[in-house]
C-alpha cells in the first residue's frame, strides 16, 4: 500500500520561509517522479514542482520560480519543498504525488495534504 505522508506546513509571515517534506512508503521510490501540487480555497489544485526519479530534472510553475526548490532523498525515501520570500497567494493546501512519469499532469499517488497560510 503506497503511503505519502507530507509534514512542515504552517503559519507563516509573508517573506518568510517554510520547508515541506513528504515520507513515501510501500513503492519503489527511486523509480518515482515526485510532484507538489496545491489548492487554495475555492480554486482547482495546480502544479507547483516536479522533480524526476534521479533528482537531475525539476520543473516549476512561474509564479514560484526562483522561491521554492524541489529536491529528493532516494535514500531516505523523502521529497521537499523549500519555500522562501512567501506571499499571501502561496496560501494553499499543499499536495505531495508521485508517478512513473515526469510531468506536470498525471499522479497516481498522493498524500493528505498539509496547510501552508502565509500572513500579510
Amino acid at each position: 500500500q503506497v503511503q505519502l505522508v507530507e509534514s512542515g506546513g504552517g503559519l507563516v509571515q509573508a517573506g518568510g520561509s517554510l520547508r515541506l517534506s513528504c515520507a513515501a512508503s510501500g513503492l519503489t521510490f527511486s523509480n518515482y517522479a515526485m510532484g507538489w501540487f496545491r489548492q487554495a480555497p475555492g480554486k482547482e489544485r495546480e502544479f507547483v514542482a516536479a522533480i524526476s526519479w534521479g533528482g537531475r530534472r525539476t520543473d516549476y510553475t512561474d509564479s514560484v520560480k526562483g522561491r521554492f526548490t524541489i529536491s529528493r532523498d532516494n535514500a531516505k525515501n523523502t521529497v521537499s519543498l523549500q519555500m522562501n520570500g512567501l506571499k499571501p497567494e502561496d496560501t494553499a493546501v499543499y499536495y505531495c504525488a508521485a508517478d512513473l512519469t515526469y510531468g506536470r499532469r498525471k499522479y497516481d499517488y498522493w498524500g493528505q495534504g498539509t496547510q501552508v497560510t502565509v500572513s500579510s
